[in-house]
C-alpha cells in the first residue's frame, strides 16, 4: 500500500466479504484489522484483498495430530481449525497424521495457541511440527510409561482374554448346540474375561467417541464404542435380569473390540512402509564431517558445519553438504537422490550434492548450503508435503464422510427397531444393530487416497521425480501430449563438435591448430574444440578477437584465421570447395567454422568444423516410451527451424514448433490443450527457467534438473513435479507412476464404497454376527493401505 486511496480500497473489498461485521486498514503499520462475524470466511477474505491488488501476508503451519481414527476425524479437525480467525487454508491428512495450515499474518505465539486450542476442544491432541519435518507422525510425543502397554502388547492381550469366548462358538458347527453349551464358561468368567477388554483395552474408543459427541459430530470410535457397548449390555441383562446364561454376546464385543485393535494395529505399520523412501532420503545424511579449517582436518558435527566449510570427502563417504569441488576427481553416487544407477563423474567445478557418495578419489569441496538450504532437505520438504496435501478425488470422499456416520447411526437404529418391532426378536435386533454400526466404520474411506499418494510420491523420489503437490500427481493420469523444449531438455544444452573436414593436412592437425587459436577464450564452441583437440597444444602468439568474425593468431609462426564464412569471404579465402558441405551442415542447425592458414603469403581454406547440440542418450527411447503409453510428442524450440526439425528426426517426433520466443510457447501449449478432448492434458518439459511461461500454463509442467546438476535450484520450484536427473525417459516415468496412483486410489475408493454399500444390508438383515463384521471392517481398512503399497514395486515405465 502506497497511500490512502489504497487502504479504502482494501476497506471497501473486505468489508463486502460475508461475515465480515467491520475492517480497518493502518497504512503506517500495513495492516488490517477485521472484526469477523457469522459465517466469517478467511480464505474469502484473502481472495478479496488480492482482487483488490495486495497481498495478504500469510505463514505455514504444520501440526501433528493425535487420536484420529478415519475420515469423520479429518472432517471434523477441517472444520474446527477452519473456524480459527486468521485460518485461510487447512488441510488434515489420517495416513500422516498431520494438519497443513496457511494462516494470515506473520507467525506468533498467539495465532499457535489459537490453533492448537481448536484441534484439542475438538477432541484430539496437536503439537507443532519441526520445520524439517522432526518428530513426525510415527514416535511422536512423550514416552508411555513402562506399566502401560504398547499397541501390539495391547492386541496381544485382548487376543489372549477373548480367546476362551470364541473358541467354542468356532467348534459349533462341528459339535452341535449342546456342546456349545458345554464347551462355554460360566457366565461370571465370560463377564471377567470380557470386561477388561470392553473398559480398559477398549477405552480408547470411549474417550475419542465422547470427544466426538462433545463436538456434535462421529467418528468410528463412535460407532464401535456404541456396538460393543450394546452387545455388552445385552449380555448383562439376559444374565442378571434374565437369568440366561446361554444367551450371552460377551464374545461379541470383546472380539470385535480385539479385531478392530488388530486391524489398526496392521494398518500402523502398513502405513509406516509408505514412508519408507522419506525415512531412507533422511537416513542420506552423515552425522559427522572432516573439515579443513586453517589447514588442520578435524571430525565436526554436521550439524557445527558452516557455508563456506572446506569438506575433506574420502572414498566411501556422503558428501556432508551441497558444495563445489575444489581439488580431486571422482565418480559419484547419487542414486538415491535422483534416481540415476549409474556413478556420475565429478571434478573441479563440479557440484556435488549432500547425501550422495563418493565412490573413488579424494575430493575437497567447499560448502555451499547446508541444513534446510540443502537440495536434500528441500527434497524431504517437498516429499513431505506432498504427501500430506489432497488430491482433488479426495473433495468427494470429505463430502461423503461428513454425512457417514449419523446416517449410519439411523440406520442402526432402524434395524433394531425393525427386528424388534417387527420380527419381535429384541436380541436379534441388537446384535443386528452391532454388526451395522461395527462394519460401517469409515477407516478404509479416509485412507484410501492418502495411502495411495503417500506411496506413491515416495517411490517416485527414490527416481528422482518430485511430486511438488498430490494434484500434479494425479492430474498427470490424463496426459495425452508432452510438449517438449529443445535446449538441455532433449539435448545435452551445450555445443559439441560434430564433423569436421581437413583440406590440408589431416583432421587431428585440424583441430590441434584450431584449438591453439581458442586456447584462452571462454566461448561456448571453444571448450567444445577445446574437448576434442589431440594431445598438448602449440602455443599461439599474438592472439586477438575480431569483433563479429572470429579469432586470428600465429600457430608455428604461421598466420592462422578462425572464424564465420563472412570474414572468410572479406578475406578473399576461396570457398566453393566446400560450399555444399557448410550448406549441408548449416541445414541442420550447426555453427560452422573456417580455418585459414597462411600459405607463401596467401591465406588458404584448411578445412572447416561444425558444431551443435547433441541429442540426450535417452531421449529417442523416452519418446518411443511415451507413445507406446499413447502420449503424443510435440517439440517446442526457440532455435531455428534446421535444428529443430534435425532434432525432431533423430528422437522420433512428427510435430515441430520452430522459432517460439519464451513468452509465446505459453500459447502453443494452449492451443494444444484446446485441441484435445474434454479431460485430457497438456505437461510440457523443460528447465525451469525460460520455460516458465509455458511450465505455468501446461495442464502439468514438469522442470527437468541439468545433468550436472547446475540449476536444480530453480527447477525445483518451477513446476508441479521436478526430474532431479536430466534424463528424458524420466518423464515417461512420472506419467506412467502418476497413473499407477490414480487407479490404486480408484481401486481403494471403489472397494471402500462398495465394502460398505454392501456390509451395512447384510449387517442389517441379519447375514453378518458383529464378530465378523468386526473382522471384515478391520481388515478393510489393511487391504486399502496394502493396495497402495504394491505401487512400491513399480521399477519405472521402461520395464514395465
Amino acid at each position: 500500500m502506497s497511500c490512502a486511496s489504497c487502504t479504502d480500497r482494501v476497506e471497501k473489498a473486505v468489508r463486502a466479504v460475508p461475515g465480515v461485521a467491520d475492517a480497518q486498514v493502518n497504512l503506517a503499520t500495513e495492516t488490517l484489522l477485521v472484526r469477523p462475524g457469522a459465517g466469517f470466511d478467511a480464505l474469502a477474505l484473502e481472495q478479496a484483498v488480492e482482487k483488490a491488488g495486495y497481498a495478504l501476508p500469510t505463514h505455514a503451519l504444520t501440526l501433528a495430530v493425535q487420536g484420529m481414527s478415519c475420515a469423520s476425524c479429518v472432517g471434523r479437525i477441517e472444520k474446527a481449525l477452519r473456524g480459527v480467525a486468521g485460518v485461510v487454508e487447512a488441510q488434515v491428512n489420517l495416513a500422516t497424521e498431520t494438519a497443513h495450515l496457511r494462516v494470515a499474518g506473520a507467525a506468533d505465539a498467539a495465532a499457535l495457541a489459537e490453533v492448537l486450542q481448536a484441534v484439542r476442544a475438538a477432541g484430539y491432541g496437536a503439537e507443532p511440527l519441526a520445520a524439517d519435518g522432526a518428530g513426525g507422525a510415527a514416535g511422536r510425543g512423550a514416552a508411555a510409561p513402562w506399566w502401560r502397554p504398547g499397541e501390539g502388547a495391547r492386541v496381544l492381550i485382548a487376543g489372549l482374554l477373548s480367546a476362551p469366548l470364541v473358541v467354542p462358538m468356532l467348534l459349533w458347527p462341528l459339535a452341535g448346540e449342546g456342546a456349545l453349551h458345554a464347551a462355554m464358561a460360566p457366565a461370571w468368567l465370560q463377564w471377567l474375561l470380557a470386561t477388561p477388554v470392553q473398559f480398559v483395552l477398549g477405552a480408547r474408543f470411549y474417550r475419542a467417541g465422547w470427544a466426538a459427541l462433545r463436538a456434535g459430530t462421529g467418528n468410528m470410535d463412535l460407532l464401535v464404542s456404541l456396538g460393543t457397548s450394546a452387545a455388552y449390555g445385552l449380555s448383562l441383562w439376559q444374565w442378571l435380569v434374565l437369568d440366561d446364561a446361554h444367551g450371552l454376546y460377551f464374545e461379541s464385543s470383546a472380539v470385535v473390540i480385539t479385531l478392530v485393535l488388530l486391524g489398526k494395529w496392521l494398518e500402523a505399520r502398513a502405513r509406516r512402509r509408505t514412508t519408507a523412501a522419506l525415512q531412507a532420503l533422511r537416513a542420506l545424511w552423515p552425522e559427522v564431517a572432516l573439515v579443513r579449517r586453517g589447514g588442520v582436518e578435524r571430525e565436526l558435527p554436521v550439524a557445527e558445519l558452516v557455508r563456506g566449510d572446506l569438506l575433506v570427502v574420502r572414498a566411501g563417504e556422503r558428501v556432508p553438504a551441497d558444495g563445489v569441488v575444489l581439488e580431486g576427481t571422482s565418480a559419484v553416487d547419487e542414486s538415491l537422490l535422483t534416481g540415476e544407477s549409474l556413478p556420475v563423474a565429478r571434478g573441479v567445478g563440479d557440484r556435488v550434492t549432500g547425501g550422495s557418495v563418493n565412490g573413488e578419489g579424494l575430493l575437497l569441496v567447499r560448502a555451499t548450503a547446508l541444513g534446510g538450504e540443502s537440495l536434500l532437505a528441500r527434497i524431504v520438504r517437498m516429499v513431505e508435503t506432498a504427501q500430506g496435501r489432497k488430491a482433488p478425488i479426495q473433495r468427494l470422499v470429505d463430502r461423503v464422510s461428513a454425512v457417514f456416520v449419523p446416517v449410519v447411526v439411523g440406520v442402526a437404529l432402524l434395524t433394531l427397531l425393525g427386528w424388534g418391532l417387527v420380527a419381535g426378536n429384541w436380541p436379534a435386533g441388537v446384535l443386528n444393530a452391532v454388526a451395522v454400526l461395527v462394519i460401517a466404520c469409515p477407516c478404509a474411506l479416509g485412507l484410501a487416497t492418502p495411502a495411495a499418494i503417500m506411496a506413491g510420491t515416495g517411490v517416485a523420489a527414490r527416481r528422482g521425480v518430485l511430486v511438488k503437490d498430490a494434484e500434479a500427481l494425479e492430474r498427470a493420469h490424463a496426459v495425452r501430449v508432452v510438449a517438449w523444449d529443445k535446449t538441455g531438455t532433449l539435448t545435452e544444452g551445450r555445443p559439441r563438435l560434430m564433423a569436421h573436414e581437413a583440406l590440408a593436412g589431416d583432421g587431428a592437425a585440424l583441430r590441434a591448430t584450431a584449438a591453439a587459436l581458442q586456447a584462452a577464450s571462454t566461448h561456448p564452441l571453444a571448450r567444445a574444440l577445446l574437448e576434442a583437440a589431440p594431445g598438448p597444444l602449440a602455443a599461439a602468439q599474438g592472439v586477438k578477437v575480431v569483433p563479429g568474425r572470429g579469432v586470428e593468431g600465429l600457430v608455428d609462426g604461421r598466420r592462422a584465421c578462425l572464424g564465420s564464412e563472412r570474414w572468410m569471404r572479406e578475406l578473399g579465402v576461396a570457398l566453393d570447395e566446400v560450399a555444399a558441405a557448410l550448406q549441408a551442415q548449416q541445414a541442420q542447425g550447426r555453427s560452422v567454422s573456417l580455418l585459414a592458414l597462411d600459405v607463401a603469403g596467401t591465406l588458404r581454406l584448411a578445412g572447416w568444423l561444425a558444431f551443435g547440440d547433441r541429442a540426450k542418450p535417452g531421449a529417442a527411447e523416452a519418446v518411443a516410451t511415451l507413445a507406446r503409453q499413447g502420449v503424443r510428442s510435440v517439440l517446442i524450440s526457440g532455435d531455428n527451424t534446421g535444428a529443430a526439425r534435425h532434432l525432431a528426426a533423430e528422437v522420433g517426433i512428427a510435430e515441430v514448433h520452430a522459432e517460439v520466443l519464451p513468452a509465446d510457447k505459453a500459447r502453443q501449449v494452449a492451443a494444444l490443450r484446446e485441441a484435445l478432448p474434454p479431460g485430457a492434458a497438456v505437461a510440457m518439459v523443460g528447465d525451469g527457467i525460460n520455460d516458465a511461461p509455458a511450465l505455468a500454463a501446461a495442464d502439468v509442467g514438469i522442470a527437468m534438473a541439468p545433468a550436472d546438476g547446475g540449476g536444480s535450484d530453480v527447477a525445483l520450484d518451477a513446476a508441479g513435479i521436478t526430474l532431479l536427473r536430466g534424463d528424458p525417459r524420466a518423464v515417461a516415468d512420472a506419467l506412467d507412476i502418476s497413473r499407477l496412483t490414480h487407479t490404486k486410489i480408484r481401486q481403494n475408493l471403489f472397494w471402500a464404497f462398495v465394502f460398505n454399500a454392501v456390509g451395512i444390508p447384510a449387517a442389517a438383515l441379519g447375514h453378518l454376527s458383529p464378530v465378523v463384521a468386526g473382522g471384515a471392517m478391520a481388515m478393510s481398512s489393511v487391504l486399502v493401505v496394502s493396495n497402495a503399497l504394491w505401487l512400491s514395486r513399480w521399477r519405472g515405465a521402461r520395464l514395465a
